[in-house]
Order: C-alpha cells, then sequence, then structure tokens
C-alpha cells in the first residue's frame, strides 16, 4: 500500500506537520497525565479508522509502559475495570468531540462535567487540544491512505 500523498517529502505538508507538532509540544508538556494523553490518541484514532495513529500510539504507549491489557481494552473501555474514573471521563469527551457529526448537540453538559470532576482547567484546555489535533492527524492519514505497521517508537523525535 502506498499513501496517496508523501507528506513527509511535500514542503507545504511537511511545513503544515510542523506547526500541528508545535502545538501537540503543548498539550505534552501539560500536566494531563502521559497515559491520559495516550489512551486518548489510541480511542480517536480507533474511531476514525486511522490505522497509521493507532498503531503509533499503541507502540508509544506500550514503549512508555502501558500495558497490553489496557491496550487491548480501549476499544470496550466502558466495559473494562482496568481505567481510572478520570481516564474513562477523558475517554467519553473523546468519543464525543471525535464524533461531533454523529450527535446533534455535540459534547452534552454531562461528559464535560464528569471531565471537569477529574481534571483542572488546564488540563480540561489540554485534553480539548488533544482530542481536536488527534482528529486532525487523524483526518490527514485516513484521507492520503498513510499505510500503518511500520512505526517505530520515538521515530518522530
Amino acid at each position: 500500500m502506498e499513501a496517496r500523498l508523501n507528506a513527509y517529502g511535500n514542503a507545504v505538508a511537511s511545513k503544515f506537520a510542523r506547526y500541528i507538532n508545535s502545538a501537540g509540544k503543548v498539550v505534552s508538556d501539560s500536566t494531563l497525565p502521559p497515559a491520559t494523553q495516550e489512551l486518548v490518541k489510541i480511542r480517536a484514532s480507533q474511531i476514525n479508522g486511522c490505522g497509521f495513529c493507532t498503531d503509533m500510539h499503541t507502540k508509544d504507549a506500550a514503549h512508555a509502559g502501558e500495558t497490553a491489557q489496557r491496550l487491548h481494552l480501549v476499544a470496550a473501555w466502558r466495559e473494562a475495570k482496568v481505567f481510572t474514573d478520570a481516564e474513562r471521563a477523558a475517554l467519553e469527551l473523546t468519543e464525543q468531540g471525535t464524533r461531533i457529526a454523529d450527535a446533534a448537540g455535540g459534547v452534552t453538559d454531562e461528559a464535560w462535567a464528569d471531565a471537569a470532576k477529574y481534571h483542572d482547567e488546564d488540563q480540561l484546555a489540554a485534553l480539548v487540544s488533544l482530542i481536536a489535533l488527534i482528529n486532525a492527524y487523524n483526518r490527514m492519514n485516513v484521507i492520503i491512505q498513510q499505510p500503518a505497521g511500520d512505526y517505530q517508537p520515538g521515530q518522530f523525535g
């Protein structure tokens, strides 16, 4: 499988990627727990059918010490007992924020209030930013059909 566009070799695409990577650094440097950040990226990527990002973030999470059990259960997090209440609130916000077009009212007040119980304002800002960011990455990769499976942890820095 070949990507429709070489996002790393194209000047416009690579310049755009540098800018959104800078936005990603703001989130990764925030107080939102790194494990929560990876779970959010994995879940949004699963929903969006982004194989490249799902591959990348499951490998990065495993490399950082995430357990195989938790990684295997992200797609079924509601039925899994391995996630904290704070992680579950972040995953719910991720799902609703990713599926905005599917829900007439967007993100519910209940999902927001639940996330706010476990995350301070800076963490909420990072969480919202991360959901928007991973959705942008997913859309780029799905549109260009970026192949998955070859990613190595730390490959991009």
